[in-house]
C-alpha cells in the first residue's frame, strides 16, 4: 500500500475512534456504491451522517476539507441515498468532512465540518 493510502486509512482510523468518544454509532466503514465510497456512515442524534474525511501531512495542496469538489460530493450524495433505500432508513441526512492533518512530529489535528454540503438533485 502507498505511503498515502497508509496515511488515509489511518485518518479514517482516527476520525471514527473521534466520532465514537463524541457520541456517535459508526454504521458502516467504506461503503461503496457504483463509483463513490463513503469513508464513514455514522449515526448521531437520530441523523445519519455521511462523512468523507481527508488526510494530509502537508499543506502543499491546500487544507484537507477544501479537497471535496462538487463531482466528489454528487458521488457522495447519490451513494448516501442508495445506502438509504438499501437499508430502508427514513431519516434525517447530514454530509460531514473530518479534516485531519498529522504533522512532522506525528501530532494529529480534527476538525469536523458538520453539514459541509448538501444533497445535489
Amino acid at each position: 500500500m502507498s505511503r498515502h493510502n497508509e496515511l488515509g486509512k489511518l485518518g479514517e482510523e482516527k476520525a471514527a475512534i473521534y466520532l465514537t468518544e463524541k457520541g456517535y454509532q459508526i454504521l458502516c466503514k467504506n461503503y461503496r456504491s457504483g463509483r463513490a465510497e463513503v469513508d464513514i456512515i455514522a449515526s448521531f442524534k437520530n441523523i445519519i451522517v455521511f462523512v468523507e474525511v481527508k488526510t494530509r501531512s502537508s499543506y502543499a495542496f491546500g487544507y484537507p476539507e477544501e479537497s471535496v469538489s462538487n463531482a466528489k460530493q454528487q458521488l457522495l450524495t447519490k451513494a448516501a441515498s442508495n445506502y438509504m433505500f438499501e437499508n430502508r432508513i427514513e431519516k434525517e441526512v447530514r454530509f460531514d468532512i473530518i479534516a485531519i492533518f498529522k504533522s512532522k512530529d506525528e501530532k494529529w489535528f480534527i476538525k469536523q465540518f458538520e453539514d459541509a454540503f448538501f444533497m445535489h438533485g
